[in-house]
Parts: structure tokens; sequence; C-alpha cells
């Protein structure tokens, strides 16, 4: 497993609050993902974010977490067949901006821990498959998000 993480922003704070590695091998693991995947993790600015979620989705804002799919879901190959055969699954790419986080933390009553591993549990799921937008698909995410992060901090996680 190749997981980068580009800590282009606040790297101390985000250091300190989750081990945003083992998080991450933790999830891709948990949802079965080849042995060969890889991930990139990139923490930014609200202005990066911003201009990100702008030029993707026609949103005008910053945002918490964008997620960039690459192999899997739209392909025609199966990505356990792609891991046996040693390519690299390329699962995509994650964007979180730390100081949207930090905001979220008074919002929903969390911590800034709490919101990182949620946002990077998030994006991975979204690069897994899993969506929001209809109601049914979201309580199944959410569900799996606390279940990932009850198990990983070994404490419930709520939000």
């Amino acid at each position: 497993m190749d997981i980068t993480i580009n800590y282009d922003y606040r790297e101390e704070d985000v250091r300190n609050a989750v081990d945003v590695d083992a998080l991450a091998r933790f999830v891709i693991e948990a949802e079965n993902k080849p042995a060969s995947t890889e991930v990139s993790i990139n923490f930014v600015t609200d202005e990066d974010i911003h201009e990100l979620n702008r030029d993707y989705r026609g949103i005008d804002r910053p945002t918490d977490v964008l997620s960039f799919e690459c192999d899997g879901l739209d392909d025609d190959f199966d990505d356990v067949e792609a891991g046996a055969e040693g390519e690299p699954y390329e699962l995509g790419d994650i964007v979180i901006a730390p100081d949207v986080a930090e905001r979220q933390t008074d919002l929903y009553g969390t911590t800034f821990q709490d919101e990182l591993s949620l946002l990077l549990t998030h994006g991975l799921l979204h690069l897994c498959g899993y969506d929001h937008i209809v109601e049914d698909e979201a309580l199944v995410m959410e569900a799996r998000e606390r279940d990932l992060l009850t198990r990983f901090y070994g404490r419930p996680f709520v939000r």
C-alpha cells in the first residue's frame, strides 16, 4: 500500500491530532482494497480547497474535504484482480482543509482530532464507492464511518 501524505498546510497541527497513515491504512484494509492500493492525502488552505471546489464542483466556497477517484468505480475491471496482478490500484486523491475542520468543532461539539479523522474516513469511503446524495445511502455511509472510527480509536465515535 502506498499512501502519500502532503502536508502543504498546518503540518504540525495535523500530525499532532491524527496518525493519518495508520487511519488511512485501516480504512483501506477494512474496505478490502488491494495491497497495491495507492492514495494521496493532501492538507491545504481554505483558499486552495475553495478553488478546487469551484473548479470541479461549481460551488464557490471552501469545503471540508474533496475526493477525486482514479481507478475502480467507473472502470471495467475488478480492483481485487488489479491487486492480484501486482499493478498499482490508484484509489485517488483526497484534499482536506484543516481550518474548515477546526471551525466545525464548534458546530458539531467535536475535537480537531475527531473532525480530521471523520473527514479522512469520509473521503476514503467516497473513493471506495460510498455516497450520501440519497438519504438511504447517507445512512449507510455514516454508519460505516462511525463503525470504522469506533474500531480504530477503541471508543464510541459520535458526531
